[in-house]
Protein backbone atom coordinates (compact mmCIF):
# COMPACT_ATOMS: atom_id res chain seq x y z
CA UNK A 1 0.00 0.00 0.00
CA UNK A 2 2.81 2.35 1.10
CA UNK A 3 6.59 2.74 2.12
CA UNK A 4 7.51 0.37 4.90
CA UNK A 5 8.66 2.42 8.19
CA UNK A 6 12.00 3.80 9.18
CA UNK A 7 13.24 1.86 12.45
CA UNK A 8 15.09 3.80 14.14
CA UNK A 9 17.00 0.79 14.77
CA UNK A 10 17.83 0.24 11.06
CA UNK A 11 20.07 3.78 11.45
CA UNK A 12 22.92 1.39 13.41
CA UNK A 13 22.90 -1.29 10.81
CA UNK A 14 22.92 1.10 7.87
CA UNK A 15 22.29 -1.99 5.33
CA UNK A 16 21.23 -1.91 1.59
CA UNK A 17 17.92 -2.28 2.23
CA UNK A 18 17.77 0.45 4.65
CA UNK A 19 19.17 2.62 2.04
CA UNK A 20 16.88 1.47 -0.44
CA UNK A 21 14.18 1.69 2.15
CA UNK A 22 15.20 5.66 2.85
CA UNK A 23 15.86 6.63 -0.94
CA UNK A 24 12.03 5.43 -1.89
CA UNK A 25 11.10 7.86 0.75
CA UNK A 26 13.61 10.62 -0.44
CA UNK A 27 11.70 9.51 -3.94
CA UNK A 28 8.30 10.78 -2.23
CA UNK A 29 9.84 13.56 -0.70
CA UNK A 30 10.83 15.27 -4.30
CA UNK A 31 7.96 14.04 -5.44
CA UNK A 32 5.59 16.23 -3.07
CA UNK A 33 8.00 19.46 -3.36
CA UNK A 34 7.07 19.14 -7.26
CA UNK A 35 3.58 19.10 -6.23
CA UNK A 36 3.53 21.90 -4.39
CA UNK A 37 5.49 24.00 -6.13
CA UNK A 38 3.08 22.98 -9.33
CA UNK A 39 0.08 23.71 -6.93
CA UNK A 40 1.45 27.02 -6.17
CA UNK A 41 2.18 28.29 -9.47
CA UNK A 42 -1.47 27.51 -10.71
CA UNK A 43 -3.32 28.62 -7.45
CA UNK A 44 -1.35 32.00 -8.69
CA UNK A 45 -2.95 31.83 -12.17
CA UNK A 46 -6.23 31.57 -10.74
CA UNK A 47 -5.61 34.09 -7.95
CA UNK A 48 -4.51 36.69 -10.57
CA UNK A 49 -6.02 35.84 -14.13
CA UNK A 50 -9.97 36.41 -13.52
CA UNK A 51 -10.73 36.25 -17.19
CA UNK A 52 -8.74 32.61 -17.54
CA UNK A 53 -10.22 31.47 -14.54
CA UNK A 54 -11.83 28.44 -16.06
CA UNK A 55 -8.71 27.18 -17.52
CA UNK A 56 -6.76 27.70 -14.55
CA UNK A 57 -8.99 26.31 -12.37
CA UNK A 58 -9.41 23.13 -14.70
CA UNK A 59 -5.63 22.75 -14.61
CA UNK A 60 -5.47 23.31 -10.80
CA UNK A 61 -8.31 20.56 -10.70
CA UNK A 62 -6.41 18.16 -12.76
CA UNK A 63 -2.99 18.62 -10.64
CA UNK A 64 -5.47 17.68 -7.77
CA UNK A 65 -6.76 14.35 -9.32
CA UNK A 66 -3.06 13.20 -9.97
CA UNK A 67 -1.80 13.62 -7.00
CA UNK A 68 -2.64 11.08 -3.89
CA UNK A 69 -0.97 10.14 -0.47
CA UNK A 70 1.42 7.83 -0.09
CA UNK A 71 1.10 6.12 3.49
CA UNK A 72 3.50 4.67 6.17
CA UNK A 73 1.57 1.25 7.64
CA UNK A 74 -0.34 -1.07 6.53
CA UNK A 75 -3.57 0.04 7.79
CA UNK A 76 -5.68 3.94 7.13
CA UNK A 77 -8.19 5.39 9.90
CA UNK A 78 -11.72 6.66 8.30
CA UNK A 79 -10.27 9.63 8.89
CA UNK A 80 -6.96 9.29 7.00
CA UNK A 81 -9.22 7.62 3.69
CA UNK A 82 -11.32 10.41 3.69
CA UNK A 83 -8.16 12.93 3.47
CA UNK A 84 -6.56 10.76 0.94
CA UNK A 85 -9.67 11.12 -1.32
CA UNK A 86 -10.42 14.53 -0.05
CA UNK A 87 -8.36 15.88 -3.72
CA UNK A 88 -10.18 13.91 -5.80
CA UNK A 89 -13.39 15.18 -4.06
CA UNK A 90 -12.37 18.64 -4.91
CA UNK A 91 -11.02 18.14 -8.58
CA UNK A 92 -14.93 16.74 -9.34
CA UNK A 93 -16.43 19.41 -7.40
CA UNK A 94 -13.66 22.61 -9.66
CA UNK A 95 -14.98 20.18 -12.77
CA UNK A 96 -18.60 21.26 -11.95
CA UNK A 97 -17.99 24.97 -11.59
CA UNK A 98 -15.28 25.29 -14.43
CA UNK A 99 -17.85 26.89 -15.98
CA UNK A 100 -18.61 29.91 -13.89
CA UNK A 101 -16.42 33.29 -13.07
CA UNK A 102 -16.58 33.08 -9.64
CA UNK A 103 -14.71 36.14 -7.14
CA UNK A 104 -11.61 35.69 -5.16
CA UNK A 105 -11.43 37.54 -1.74
CA UNK A 106 -8.15 39.57 -1.09
CA UNK A 107 -7.05 37.81 0.82
CA UNK A 108 -6.74 34.50 -1.23
CA UNK A 109 -3.19 34.20 -1.38
CA UNK A 110 -2.73 34.00 2.44
CA UNK A 111 -5.49 30.90 2.27
CA UNK A 112 -3.22 29.04 0.02
CA UNK A 113 -0.18 30.36 -1.19
CA UNK A 114 1.47 31.26 1.91
CA UNK A 115 0.92 28.10 3.67
CA UNK A 116 2.09 26.38 1.10
CA UNK A 117 4.95 28.12 0.62
CA UNK A 118 5.93 27.63 4.44
CA UNK A 119 5.45 24.42 4.46
CA UNK A 120 7.67 23.86 1.53
CA UNK A 121 10.06 26.08 3.35
CA UNK A 122 9.83 24.56 7.37
CA UNK A 123 9.11 21.17 6.15
CA UNK A 124 10.91 20.26 2.91
CA UNK A 125 13.73 23.04 3.61
CA UNK A 126 14.61 21.38 6.70
CA UNK A 127 14.37 17.55 5.94
CA UNK A 128 16.56 18.58 2.85
CA UNK A 129 19.37 19.70 5.49
CA UNK A 130 18.92 17.37 7.20
CA UNK A 131 19.65 15.10 4.17
CA UNK A 132 22.83 16.50 3.36
CA UNK A 133 24.19 16.62 7.15
CA UNK A 134 23.01 12.63 6.86
CA UNK A 135 25.13 12.27 3.38
CA UNK A 136 27.94 14.76 4.71
CA UNK A 137 28.19 12.22 8.00
CA UNK A 138 27.92 9.38 6.10
CA UNK A 139 30.39 10.16 3.36
CA UNK A 140 32.99 10.88 6.66
CA UNK A 141 32.11 8.34 8.66
CA UNK A 142 32.66 5.58 5.86
CA UNK A 143 35.72 7.51 4.71
CA UNK A 144 37.58 7.08 8.42
CA UNK A 145 36.13 3.16 8.70
CA UNK A 146 38.16 2.88 5.31
CA UNK A 147 41.32 4.67 6.67
CA UNK A 148 41.04 3.07 10.55
CA UNK A 149 41.14 -0.52 8.58
CA UNK A 150 44.39 0.09 6.70
CA UNK A 151 46.35 1.34 9.92
CA UNK A 152 48.92 -1.63 10.50
CA UNK A 153 48.48 -3.58 13.79
CA UNK A 154 52.22 -2.57 14.21
CA UNK A 155 51.60 0.79 15.25
CA UNK A 156 52.14 2.32 18.63
CA UNK A 157 49.37 1.68 21.08
CA UNK A 158 48.86 4.92 21.23
CA UNK A 159 48.18 5.68 17.74
CA UNK A 160 46.14 2.46 17.83
CA UNK A 161 43.97 4.25 20.84
CA UNK A 162 43.78 8.19 19.33
CA UNK A 163 42.99 5.90 16.21
CA UNK A 164 39.75 4.03 17.62
CA UNK A 165 38.56 7.50 19.39
CA UNK A 166 38.37 9.25 16.20
CA UNK A 167 36.27 6.63 14.81
CA UNK A 168 34.27 6.49 17.69
CA UNK A 169 33.49 10.34 17.36
CA UNK A 170 32.63 10.08 13.68
CA UNK A 171 30.39 7.05 13.84
CA UNK A 172 28.39 8.63 16.59
CA UNK A 173 27.90 11.77 14.15
CA UNK A 174 27.06 9.49 11.52
CA UNK A 175 24.42 7.53 13.94
CA UNK A 176 23.16 10.72 15.46
CA UNK A 177 22.33 12.45 11.97
CA UNK A 178 20.94 9.50 10.65
CA UNK A 179 18.33 8.89 13.40
CA UNK A 180 17.09 12.22 12.92
CA UNK A 181 17.20 12.55 9.24
CA UNK A 182 14.73 9.11 9.47
CA UNK A 183 12.37 11.05 12.01
CA UNK A 184 12.14 14.15 9.90
CA UNK A 185 11.62 12.44 6.47
CA UNK A 186 8.72 10.90 8.68
CA UNK A 187 7.43 13.59 9.96
CA UNK A 188 6.78 15.46 6.62
CA UNK A 189 5.03 12.23 5.13
CA UNK A 190 2.36 13.24 7.82
CA UNK A 191 2.61 16.23 8.36
CA UNK A 192 1.53 16.87 4.94
CA UNK A 193 -1.65 14.73 5.56
CA UNK A 194 -3.20 18.10 6.89
CA UNK A 195 -0.68 20.85 6.24
CA UNK A 196 -1.35 20.65 2.44
CA UNK A 197 -4.78 19.62 2.83
CA UNK A 198 -5.86 22.38 4.71
CA UNK A 199 -5.30 25.46 2.90
CA UNK A 200 -6.81 23.84 0.42
CA UNK A 201 -9.73 23.62 1.78
CA UNK A 202 -9.85 27.37 3.02
CA UNK A 203 -8.93 28.24 -0.89
CA UNK A 204 -11.63 26.02 -1.86
CA UNK A 205 -14.21 27.07 0.68
CA UNK A 206 -13.35 30.97 0.03
CA UNK A 207 -13.98 30.72 -3.93
CA UNK A 208 -17.07 28.77 -3.63
CA UNK A 209 -19.06 31.17 -0.77
CA UNK A 210 -18.24 34.38 -2.63
CA UNK A 211 -19.68 33.22 -5.76
CA UNK A 212 -23.89 34.04 -6.08
CA UNK A 213 -24.24 31.90 -9.53
CA UNK A 214 -22.61 28.53 -7.17
CA UNK A 215 -24.66 28.89 -4.01
CA UNK A 216 -26.57 25.91 -4.01
CA UNK A 217 -23.51 24.00 -5.04
CA UNK A 218 -21.71 25.33 -1.76
CA UNK A 219 -24.61 24.33 0.22
CA UNK A 220 -24.26 20.29 -1.19
CA UNK A 221 -20.16 20.62 -0.47
CA UNK A 222 -20.74 21.69 2.96
CA UNK A 223 -21.52 18.42 4.27
CA UNK A 224 -18.08 16.96 3.16
CA UNK A 225 -16.55 19.89 3.90
CA UNK A 226 -17.47 19.71 7.75
CA UNK A 227 -16.85 15.94 7.36
CA UNK A 228 -13.10 16.89 6.19
CA UNK A 229 -12.48 19.24 8.70
CA UNK A 230 -13.41 17.21 11.39
CA UNK A 231 -11.06 14.50 9.88
CA UNK A 232 -7.72 16.90 9.39
CA UNK A 233 -8.96 17.89 13.09
CA UNK A 234 -8.56 14.11 14.33
CA UNK A 235 -6.38 13.41 12.16
CA UNK A 236 -4.16 16.76 13.72
CA UNK A 237 -4.39 15.51 16.93
CA UNK A 238 -3.31 11.47 16.43
CA UNK A 239 -0.40 13.27 14.85
CA UNK A 240 0.79 15.04 18.12
CA UNK A 241 -0.13 12.20 20.60
CA UNK A 242 2.11 9.83 18.13
CA UNK A 243 5.09 12.72 17.36
CA UNK A 244 5.64 12.67 21.27
CA UNK A 245 5.74 9.11 21.59
CA UNK A 246 8.28 8.93 18.56
CA UNK A 247 10.21 11.95 19.62
CA UNK A 248 11.08 10.13 23.27
CA UNK A 249 12.05 7.04 20.94
CA UNK A 250 14.13 9.15 19.13
CA UNK A 251 15.83 11.12 21.61
CA UNK A 252 16.35 7.52 23.59
CA UNK A 253 17.78 6.04 20.13
CA UNK A 254 20.44 9.31 19.71
CA UNK A 255 21.88 8.35 23.23
CA UNK A 256 25.27 6.76 22.94
CA UNK A 257 24.83 3.66 25.18
CA UNK A 258 21.98 2.55 22.99
CA UNK A 259 24.29 1.70 20.30
CA UNK A 260 25.74 -1.12 22.54
CA UNK A 261 22.38 -2.42 23.44
CA UNK A 262 20.97 -2.73 20.40
CA UNK A 263 23.60 -5.23 19.22
CA UNK A 264 21.99 -7.21 22.17
CA UNK A 265 18.76 -8.18 20.04
CA UNK A 266 19.51 -7.63 16.75
CA UNK A 267 20.18 -10.20 14.01
CA UNK A 268 23.99 -10.76 13.03
CA UNK A 269 24.42 -8.38 10.16
CA UNK A 270 26.68 -5.30 8.78
CA UNK A 271 29.87 -4.52 6.90
CA UNK A 272 32.74 -6.66 6.73
CA UNK A 273 35.88 -6.39 4.67
CA UNK A 274 36.98 -9.89 3.14
CA UNK A 275 40.63 -10.48 1.89
CA UNK A 276 40.66 -11.87 -1.36
CA UNK A 277 44.09 -12.74 -3.56
CA UNK A 278 45.09 -12.07 -6.31
CA UNK A 279 47.84 -13.05 -8.95
CA UNK A 280 49.25 -9.34 -8.36
CA UNK A 281 48.77 -9.24 -4.66
CA UNK A 282 45.81 -8.67 -1.95
CA UNK A 283 42.94 -6.63 -1.77
CA UNK A 284 40.28 -6.07 0.74
CA UNK A 285 36.97 -5.97 -0.42
CA UNK A 286 34.04 -4.55 1.64
CA UNK A 287 30.86 -6.81 1.71
CA UNK A 288 27.58 -6.21 3.38
CA UNK A 289 27.37 -9.70 5.31
CA UNK A 290 24.65 -11.77 7.11
CA UNK A 291 24.53 -14.50 9.24
CA UNK A 292 21.59 -17.06 9.68
CA UNK A 293 22.65 -19.71 12.63
CA UNK A 294 19.78 -22.07 11.36
CA UNK A 295 21.57 -23.74 8.34
CA UNK A 296 24.77 -21.83 9.14
CA UNK A 297 24.29 -20.14 5.89
CA UNK A 298 26.65 -16.59 5.75
CA UNK A 299 25.60 -14.30 2.46
CA UNK A 300 27.71 -11.78 1.18
CA UNK A 301 26.60 -8.62 -0.33
CA UNK A 302 29.47 -7.02 -2.47
CA UNK A 303 29.31 -3.75 -1.95
CA UNK A 304 32.12 -1.83 -4.60
CA UNK A 305 30.57 -3.08 -8.01
CA UNK A 306 31.92 -2.07 -10.79
CA UNK A 307 29.47 -0.36 -13.15
CA UNK A 308 29.90 -2.83 -16.21
CA UNK A 309 29.51 -5.69 -14.18
CA UNK A 310 27.31 -6.52 -11.63
CA UNK A 311 27.80 -9.24 -8.43
CA UNK A 312 24.99 -11.41 -6.94
CA UNK A 313 25.17 -12.55 -3.23
CA UNK A 314 27.59 -15.28 -2.09
CA UNK A 315 26.55 -17.73 0.00
CA UNK A 316 28.37 -20.02 2.26
CA UNK A 317 28.07 -22.94 4.86
CA UNK A 318 29.88 -22.08 7.72
CA UNK A 319 31.93 -25.39 9.13
CA UNK A 320 34.04 -23.26 11.99
CA UNK A 321 35.66 -20.26 13.01
CA UNK A 322 38.48 -18.62 14.69
CA UNK A 323 39.84 -16.05 15.93
CA UNK A 324 43.25 -14.36 13.71
CA UNK A 325 45.97 -13.86 15.51
CA UNK A 326 47.58 -10.36 15.74
CA UNK A 327 51.19 -11.29 14.91
CA UNK A 328 50.21 -13.52 11.98
CA UNK A 329 48.51 -10.59 9.91
CA UNK A 330 48.99 -6.68 9.38
CA UNK A 331 45.19 -5.76 9.39
CA UNK A 332 43.40 -5.31 13.44
CA UNK A 333 40.44 -7.35 13.81
CA UNK A 334 40.52 -10.17 11.53
CA UNK A 335 38.71 -13.51 12.10
CA UNK A 336 39.39 -16.81 9.71
CA UNK A 337 36.21 -18.89 8.51
CA UNK A 338 35.95 -22.57 7.34
CA UNK A 339 33.46 -23.22 4.54
CA UNK A 340 32.03 -26.28 2.79
CA UNK A 341 32.20 -24.25 -0.47
CA UNK A 342 35.72 -23.24 -0.51
CA UNK A 343 39.11 -25.05 0.35
CA UNK A 344 41.36 -22.45 1.77
CA UNK A 345 39.71 -20.35 4.78
CA UNK A 346 38.14 -17.02 4.28
CA UNK A 347 39.66 -14.06 6.35
CA UNK A 348 37.42 -11.18 7.58
CA UNK A 349 38.30 -7.87 9.08
CA UNK A 350 35.47 -6.78 11.61
CA UNK A 351 35.30 -3.02 12.16
CA UNK A 352 36.28 -2.88 15.48
CA UNK A 353 37.30 -5.44 18.50
CA UNK A 354 33.83 -5.52 19.61
CA UNK A 355 32.23 -5.93 16.05
CA UNK A 356 35.05 -9.05 16.15
CA UNK A 357 33.54 -10.44 19.69
CA UNK A 358 30.04 -10.26 18.36
CA UNK A 359 30.94 -12.08 14.98
CA UNK A 360 32.63 -14.72 16.79
CA UNK A 361 30.38 -15.32 19.47
CA UNK A 362 27.24 -15.23 16.67
CA UNK A 363 29.40 -18.10 14.27
CA UNK A 364 30.28 -20.38 17.90
CA UNK A 365 34.32 -18.95 17.08
CA UNK A 366 36.59 -21.18 19.08
CA UNK A 367 37.61 -18.93 21.07
CA UNK A 368 35.28 -18.66 23.97
CA UNK A 369 34.19 -14.82 24.54
CA UNK A 370 33.59 -13.49 28.00
CA UNK A 371 31.42 -10.15 28.28
CA UNK A 372 29.15 -8.84 30.82
CA UNK A 373 25.64 -8.35 29.29
CA UNK A 374 23.71 -5.70 31.45
CA UNK A 375 20.75 -6.92 32.95
CA UNK A 376 17.82 -4.69 33.60
CA UNK A 377 15.78 -5.64 36.77
CA UNK A 378 12.60 -6.42 35.36
CA UNK A 379 9.66 -5.11 37.32
CA UNK A 380 6.80 -7.38 37.66
CA UNK A 381 3.54 -7.53 39.51
CA UNK A 382 1.51 -10.71 40.09
CA UNK A 383 -1.32 -8.67 39.99
CA UNK A 384 -2.10 -5.27 37.75
CA UNK A 385 -3.31 -4.06 40.91
CA UNK A 386 -2.14 -3.04 44.29
CA UNK A 387 -3.00 -4.72 47.17
CA UNK A 388 -4.77 -1.91 49.58
CA UNK A 389 -2.77 -0.66 51.99
CA UNK A 390 -4.52 -0.64 55.77
CA UNK A 391 -2.54 2.76 56.41
CA UNK A 392 -3.63 4.51 53.36
CA UNK A 393 -7.40 4.44 53.52
CA UNK A 394 -8.89 4.32 49.76
CA UNK A 395 -11.95 6.67 50.76
CA UNK A 396 -10.16 10.11 50.31
CA UNK A 397 -12.17 13.41 49.86
CA UNK A 398 -11.10 14.19 46.28
CA UNK A 399 -13.34 17.78 46.31
CA UNK A 400 -11.16 18.87 49.17
CA UNK A 401 -9.37 22.39 48.73
CA UNK A 402 -6.43 20.58 49.79
CA UNK A 403 -6.18 18.56 46.22
CA UNK A 404 -5.05 20.18 42.95
CA UNK A 405 -7.32 18.54 40.25
CA UNK A 406 -3.61 18.62 37.66
CA UNK A 407 -1.86 16.71 40.52
CA UNK A 408 -5.11 14.26 41.19
CA UNK A 409 -5.65 13.36 37.08
CA UNK A 410 -1.81 13.30 36.28
CA UNK A 411 -1.54 10.67 39.38
CA UNK A 412 -4.04 8.65 38.08
CA UNK A 413 -2.46 8.65 34.06
CA UNK A 414 0.85 8.04 35.21
CA UNK A 415 -0.91 5.14 37.87
CA UNK A 416 -2.01 3.56 34.35
CA UNK A 417 1.00 4.36 32.59
CA UNK A 418 3.16 2.87 35.10
CA UNK A 419 1.39 -0.99 35.09
CA UNK A 420 3.40 -3.76 34.22
CA UNK A 421 1.06 -4.05 31.67
CA UNK A 422 -1.22 -1.73 30.39
CA UNK A 423 -5.03 -1.81 31.59
CA UNK A 424 -6.08 -3.79 28.80
CA UNK A 425 -3.15 -6.18 28.26
CA UNK A 426 -0.88 -7.06 25.71
CA UNK A 427 -2.08 -10.79 24.93
CA UNK A 428 -4.88 -8.54 23.47
CA UNK A 429 -3.56 -5.83 21.48
CA UNK A 430 -2.60 -7.44 18.74
CA UNK A 431 -6.33 -8.48 18.25
CA UNK A 432 -7.48 -5.10 19.60
CA UNK A 433 -5.43 -2.87 16.52
CA UNK A 434 -7.01 -5.53 14.03
CA UNK A 435 -10.33 -4.69 15.16
CA UNK A 436 -9.86 -1.06 14.73
CA UNK A 437 -8.48 -1.46 11.31
CA UNK A 438 -11.51 -3.52 9.86
CA UNK A 439 -13.25 -1.43 7.23
CA UNK A 440 -17.11 -3.07 8.64
CA UNK A 441 -18.16 -1.02 11.78
CA UNK A 442 -20.24 -3.43 13.20
CA UNK A 443 -17.43 -5.59 13.13
CA UNK A 444 -15.56 -3.26 14.74
CA UNK A 445 -18.08 -2.69 17.59
CA UNK A 446 -18.62 -6.74 17.76
CA UNK A 447 -15.19 -7.76 17.78
CA UNK A 448 -14.14 -5.14 20.70
CA UNK A 449 -17.48 -5.98 22.37
CA UNK A 450 -16.01 -9.48 22.88
CA UNK A 451 -12.40 -8.96 23.44
CA UNK A 452 -13.63 -6.68 26.10
CA UNK A 453 -15.06 -9.23 28.37
CA UNK A 454 -11.44 -11.53 27.10
CA UNK A 455 -9.63 -9.04 29.90
CA UNK A 456 -8.89 -10.36 33.65
CA UNK A 457 -12.20 -9.38 36.17
CA UNK A 458 -9.99 -6.73 37.34
CA UNK A 459 -8.84 -5.56 34.61
CA UNK A 460 -12.33 -4.93 33.39
CA UNK A 461 -13.76 -3.63 36.34
CA UNK A 462 -11.59 -0.77 36.47
CA UNK A 463 -11.76 -0.35 32.93
CA UNK A 464 -15.29 0.02 32.87
CA UNK A 465 -14.84 2.53 35.96
CA UNK A 466 -12.66 4.75 34.28
CA UNK A 467 -14.62 4.58 31.03
CA UNK A 468 -17.84 5.58 32.89
CA UNK A 469 -16.38 8.22 33.97
CA UNK A 470 -15.29 9.56 30.47
CA UNK A 471 -18.26 9.35 29.23
CA UNK A 472 -19.68 11.81 32.29
CA UNK A 473 -16.59 14.50 30.70
CA UNK A 474 -17.60 13.78 27.29
CA UNK A 475 -21.48 14.58 27.97
CA UNK A 476 -20.21 17.82 29.16
CA UNK A 477 -18.35 18.63 25.36
CA UNK A 478 -20.28 21.73 24.74
CA UNK A 479 -18.38 23.43 27.40
CA UNK A 480 -15.00 21.51 27.98
CA UNK A 481 -14.55 20.81 24.36
CA UNK A 482 -13.81 17.41 25.66
CA UNK A 483 -15.59 14.99 22.39
CA UNK A 484 -15.07 11.73 22.77
CA UNK A 485 -12.28 11.54 19.93
CA UNK A 486 -10.84 14.19 22.25
CA UNK A 487 -10.81 12.29 24.97
CA UNK A 488 -9.51 9.14 23.28
CA UNK A 489 -6.31 11.35 22.12
CA UNK A 490 -5.38 11.24 25.57
CA UNK A 491 -6.41 7.73 27.04
CA UNK A 492 -5.24 5.57 24.02
CA UNK A 493 -1.49 5.49 24.19
CA UNK A 494 -2.29 4.91 28.27
CA UNK A 495 -4.65 1.99 28.19
CA UNK A 496 -2.92 0.19 24.68
CA UNK A 497 0.50 0.62 24.67
CA UNK A 498 2.89 -1.88 22.26
CA UNK A 499 4.87 -3.52 24.12
CA UNK A 500 7.35 -3.34 21.57
CA UNK A 501 8.55 0.80 21.19
CA UNK A 502 9.17 1.11 17.67
CA UNK A 503 8.28 3.63 15.06
CA UNK A 504 5.52 1.16 13.72
CA UNK A 505 4.20 0.76 16.80
CA UNK A 506 3.63 4.29 17.35
CA UNK A 507 1.87 4.54 13.80
CA UNK A 508 -0.98 1.97 15.46
CA UNK A 509 -1.50 4.90 18.23
CA UNK A 510 -4.17 6.57 15.87
CA UNK A 511 -5.53 3.01 16.14
CA UNK A 512 -5.37 2.60 19.71
CA UNK A 513 -7.21 5.77 20.03
CA UNK A 514 -10.08 4.35 18.47
CA UNK A 515 -10.72 1.54 20.86
CA UNK A 516 -11.02 4.22 23.11
CA UNK A 517 -13.43 6.26 21.03
CA UNK A 518 -15.39 3.19 20.40
CA UNK A 519 -15.61 2.24 24.33
CA UNK A 520 -16.65 5.78 25.11
CA UNK A 521 -19.23 5.93 22.72
CA UNK A 522 -20.83 3.01 22.93
CA UNK A 523 -20.33 2.44 26.96
CA UNK A 524 -23.56 0.86 27.33
CA UNK A 525 -23.82 -1.54 25.06
CA UNK A 526 -20.13 -2.79 25.60
CA UNK A 527 -20.53 -2.81 29.50
CA UNK A 528 -24.03 -3.65 30.38
CA UNK A 529 -24.34 -6.59 27.82
CA UNK A 530 -22.34 -9.70 27.31
CA UNK A 531 -21.09 -10.60 24.09
CA UNK A 532 -22.62 -12.96 21.75
CA UNK A 533 -20.69 -15.76 21.61
CA UNK A 534 -23.00 -18.20 19.42
CA UNK A 535 -20.43 -17.37 16.39
CA UNK A 536 -17.33 -15.71 16.26
CA UNK A 537 -17.35 -12.54 14.09
CA UNK A 538 -15.67 -13.01 10.50
CA UNK A 539 -13.70 -9.92 9.20
CA UNK A 540 -15.96 -8.92 5.69
CA UNK A 541 -14.70 -7.85 2.28
CA UNK A 542 -13.48 -4.32 2.15
CA UNK A 543 -16.40 -1.76 2.18
CA UNK A 544 -16.14 1.93 1.64
CA UNK A 545 -15.69 3.57 4.86
CA UNK A 546 -18.47 5.43 6.77
CA UNK A 547 -19.50 8.85 6.48
CA UNK A 548 -19.61 10.97 8.98
CA UNK A 549 -22.95 12.95 10.13
CA UNK A 550 -22.53 16.66 9.79
CA UNK A 551 -21.58 18.65 12.54
CA UNK A 552 -21.42 22.26 13.77
CA UNK A 553 -17.85 22.97 14.07
CA UNK A 554 -16.27 24.83 17.02
CA UNK A 555 -15.14 28.18 16.77
CA UNK A 556 -12.30 27.63 19.35
CA UNK A 557 -10.30 24.72 17.91
CA UNK A 558 -6.94 26.11 19.16
CA UNK A 559 -8.60 25.81 22.71
CA UNK A 560 -8.63 21.86 22.10
CA UNK A 561 -5.42 21.27 21.20
CA UNK A 562 -4.23 23.54 23.88
CA UNK A 563 -6.67 21.09 26.45
CA UNK A 564 -5.00 18.05 25.00
CA UNK A 565 -1.33 18.91 25.19
CA UNK A 566 -1.73 19.38 29.16
CA UNK A 567 -3.81 15.75 29.11
CA UNK A 568 -6.02 17.36 31.72
CA UNK A 569 -9.76 17.95 32.31
CA UNK A 570 -11.61 19.75 35.69
CA UNK A 571 -13.94 18.13 37.21
CA UNK A 572 -16.61 19.95 38.93
CA UNK A 573 -20.43 19.34 40.20
CA UNK A 574 -22.28 20.59 37.33
CA UNK A 575 -19.53 21.36 34.88
CA UNK A 576 -15.98 20.03 32.83
CA UNK A 577 -13.31 22.46 31.58
CA UNK A 578 -10.23 21.14 29.96
CA UNK A 579 -7.20 22.84 31.77
CA UNK A 580 -5.45 25.61 29.51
Amino acid sequence: MGHPPLEFSDCYLDSPEFRETLKCYEVELERTSKFLKELIKDGNSVISAIRGYSVAVQKFSQTLSMFQFDVIGDSLTDDEINIAQSFQEFAGLLQEVETDRMMLVQNASDLLIKPLEKFRKEQIGVTKEKKKRFEKDSEKYYSQVDKHLSLSAKKKETQLQEADEILDKERVNFYESSVEYVYQIQQVQDRKKFDVVEPVLAFLHSVLTLNNLTVEMTRDFMPYKQELQLSLQNTRNNYESTREEMEELMKRMKHPSQIGKMHSFLPMEGYLYCQEKWALGVSWVKYYVKYHKEGRRLVMVPCEQKTTTKQGPTQLTLKSCIRRKTESIDKRFCFDVETNERNAPVTFQALSEGDRKLWMEAMDGKEPIYHSPIHKQAESNKNVFHEEDPTNPGDVDLHSSDWDIKTITSALKFYLRSLSEPLMTYSLHRDLMCAAKSDNLDFRLTEIHSLTYKLPEKNREMLEMLIKHLVNVCSHSEDNLMTPSNMAVIFGPTLLRAKEETVAAMLDIKFQNIVVEILIEDYKKIFSNMPDSSAPPIPPPRITPRKRQPITISKRPPRVFQALSHDHFQHTESNYQPLV
